[in-house]
Order: C-alpha cells, then sequence, then structure tokens
C-alpha cells in the first residue's frame, strides 16, 4: 500500500509537538462533509475517503474517574472501548466518557477532531497495544478533516502514554 502525505495548510498543536520533538509524521486530508458522523462506523468512513484499511484509523476518548481526573485512550475506531480495561488501566474505580460539549473546554478540541497530542493540559494517556502491530496509524491532527499518520511508537513517545489492552472483545 502507498501512503500519500499531503502538506497541511496550518500546523495544528498536534502537529507543533511531534515537530518540537523532533518526530517524523505524515499529514493527509478528507472531506469532513459538517455532518461527522461519530457513532460506530466513523472510522470506515474516514477510512474509505483516505483509501485505507480502517483499523489503522485511531480515535481518541476522553474520559473522567471518580477521582474527576481526566484520562486519554487511543484505539482502534473500529472496536468499541473496554470500560473494565479503561478503568484498570487508570487505576480507577469508576470511569466514564466526557460530554461533547465540555470536550472544547477541557481538551481545546471538538468531537471529531480529539487529538491524543496538543491538549490544554497534558492529561495521562492510555495507547491500546494493538497499534503496535502496525508500521503507520492515522490520529485526529486536531481538526475534523485531517489525519496524522505516525509511527505507533513515535505516538507513544511524543504523548508520554501508557501501552495497554483497550479493546473490547468481539464475539
Amino acid at each position: 500500500m502507498r501512503v500519500l502525505y499531503y502538506k497541511s495548510m496550518k500546523k495544528t498543536n498536534a502537529m507543533r509537538i511531534l515537530d518540537s520533538a523532533h518526530i517524523s509524521y505524515g499529514t493527509t486530508s478528507y472531506d469532513d462533509d459538517g455532518e461527522h458522523e461519530l457513532e460506530r462506523g466513523a472510522a470506515e468512513s474516514i477510512a474509505a475517503k483516505l483509501g485505507i484499511d480502517p483499523h489503522i484509523v485511531f480515535k481518541t476518548i476522553v474520559m473522567r474517574t471518580e477521582a474527576k481526573e481526566l484520562c486519554v485512550f487511543c484505539q482502534s475506531a473500529v472496536h468499541e472501548i473496554n470500560l473494565k480495561k479503561a478503568r484498570a488501566a487508570a487505576g480507577a474505580k469508576e470511569i466514564s466518557p466526557v460530554k461533547p460539549d465540555e470536550l472544547l473546554a477541557l481538551t481545546g478540541y471538538v468531537r471529531g477532531g480529539c487529538s491524543p497530542l496538543g491538549m490544554k493540559r497534558q492529561f495521562r494517556t492510555f495507547v491500546d497495544s494493538k497499534a503496535l502491530e502496525y508500521e503507520k496509524i492515522y490520529i485526529s491532527a486536531g481538526v475534523r478533516g485531517e489525519q496524522i499518520i505516525i509511527a505507533p511508537g513515535d505516538l507513544v513517545k511524543a504523548a508520554k502514554a501508557e501501552v495497554c489492552d483497550l479493546i473490547l472483545e468481539e464475539s
């Protein structure tokens, strides 16, 4: 598979972080039609627009623990997150996704354009271990319609992330 790298029109916070860490990455854009469906199937839609395997499109999920700590989880968008595994990774008794209307104020990102890099603050971040099975993965660049193409190990390094199993096993 040939990957095309496009020069982004404008640098995002996520790109600036990668640049300052001297981490190699590429970017690519897709048409965000304004009706960004964020239900299951969004990865397939983005992958189809980019002509790539949907398993390498990774989503960012921001969650809050019972102690009000925000944690960031990054996993393949074709899978659901396993809340039990997320709780265990974060060492929390309870964990739940942040409401979409809170996301911008807490992270600086909107739903559908949330990157695991470049949030308003550095939150504990967890990357699903399946990411390491791929040479490159696609993550949000911090705006809808723009993706960063990055080696999973470089994402872990840049995000200061912990690698763990996060996905809900499909039956």
